[in-house]
């Protein structure tokens, strides 16, 4: 096994220049590379701001200064160049498809024979990204969360081809990264499948969302009305995440997911209606709600709504433990406790093995009555989650 010690991240925005902050502090030489020297200098500058930061809060570790691990951070516009030296590329660019292939392959043709290639894509095949490239065995997924020096989770995806070799050193880079919140989750991603764990995991909430967004719209319920359902039992409700999140999103999303899993995860008629007219969410300041006077409003009407008694909290939990069921079924993690310790880290929220151990036969009669309900057949519980056999197949 080649011993890392450049690390090129490509693609300075958020997540790239998180990905460089933390690659310096665990002791990498890191080259920063765009298409542009300023995208590539304000990455640089977020970094600078970043180790700055951590410096005045003494938490850089003894003797170690931000202009010292700065000294190790190199910048480029030419990719086919700057990956001469680089033992890995971890690939943070546009979520496009042939873009992500055409610098895979730049990185084949021009890096060193070790050079690995790992995308951070939330959503796209390693395995498409890779075949193509000349050296699909050392091409592998990392898939970090935002902000990256915050969010413990990263998952380490293994391709079709990726060989056991890529994804063990992609592994033991990940562990190296230091998080701000303690102790890195290294969530490994046995089989190459659309959302991984953390994302497939929370993908079919948004089913049940759709269905309820439409009903309220139907009813002439207002939208306070659904949020109230959730009782402050979520940081935010269903309508204000959705705002929050992007409406524009939300249908990128379950695009993909409707092609990848299943036609059920089609959008709501009343999000296509909001985002046809350009009212996105909070980002535009109109979506389910007026943003115009700040979250706090919104809020208030929220707490002062009576609840519509349309969205259960516990409906949610038992779509997600099915899914996680799914998820164990296709092989793509090895038990329920990493699936549950990635959530966590991932998300900040639980995932639902905890609770669904003691309710999975009352939770897979809720599916099949919601499915009923909705006319959504992805919500019939899965042959794992019925039997209850997860509960043995903990690690």
């Amino acid at each position: 096994m080649v011993e890392v010690k450049n690390i090129l991240v490509l693609g300075a925005g958020l997540m790239g220049s998180g990905i460089g902050q933390v690659a310096l502090q665990a002791g990498y030489n890191v080259t920063m590379v765009d298409v542009d020297d300023k995208f590539v200098n304000s990455g640089v500058a977020k970094i600078e701001e970043g180790l700055k930061k951590l410096e005045a809060k003494g938490t850089l570790g003894e003797g170690v200064t931000a202009s010292a691990l700065l000294a190790k951070c190199n910048k480029s516009t030419n990719l086919a160049s700057a990956v001469k030296n680089a033992d890995i590329v971890i690939e943070a660019v546009v979520e496009k498809m042939d873009v992500k292939q055409k610098v895979c392959k730049t990185t084949m043709d021009n890096g060193p024979k070790h050079v690995i290639f790992a995308s951070n894509t939330s959503t796209m095949s390693i395995t498409e990204i890779g075949k193509d490239s000349g050296a699909p065995d050392r091409v592998c997924g990392m898939h970090f969360f935002n902000p990256v020096p915050l969010m413990r989770c990263i998952e380490v995806i293994k391709g079709a081809n990726t060989s056991e070799e890529t994804f063990e050193t992609a592994m033991k880079i990940a562990e190296k990264l230091p998080c701000l919140r303690g102790q890195r989750l290294i969530a490994p991603v046995l089989k190459d499948k659309p959302g991984f764990i953390v994302n497939r995991l929370n993908a079919p909430a948004q089913i049940y969302l759709n269905w309820i967004f439409d009903q309220a719209k139907e009813k002439g319920i207002a939208w306070e009305r659904i949020d109230a359902d959730a009782g402050g039992k979520m940081p935010m409700g269903p309508c204000t995440l959705a705002d929050y999140v992007g409406l524009d999103t939300m249908i990128h999303v379950a695009g993909y997911y409707k092609e990848t899993l299943s036609p059920d995860f089609e959008p709501a008629k009343v999000v296509k209606e909001l985002v046809a007219v350009g009212n996105l969410g909070a980002k535009t300041g109109k979506g389910f709600y007026d943003w115009s006077k700040g979250r706090d409003a919104i809020s208030e009407k929220v707490k002062n709504a009576q609840p519509a008694g349309l969205f259960n909290l516990e409906n949610t939990m038992a779509i997600m433990l099915n899914e996680g069921c799914r998820i164990l079924e296709e092989g793509v993690a090895s038990g329920f406790k990493i699936i549950d310790d990635a959530n966590m880290a991932g998300m900040n929220t639980p995932g639902p093995f905890s609770g669904g151990k003691n309710n999975y036969e009352k939770w897979s009669k809720m599916l099949n009555e919601l499915a009923d309900a909705t006319g959504k057949n992805y919500f019939r519980p899965c042959e794992l989650m019925k039997s209850g056999g997860f509960t043995k197949m903990r690690k």
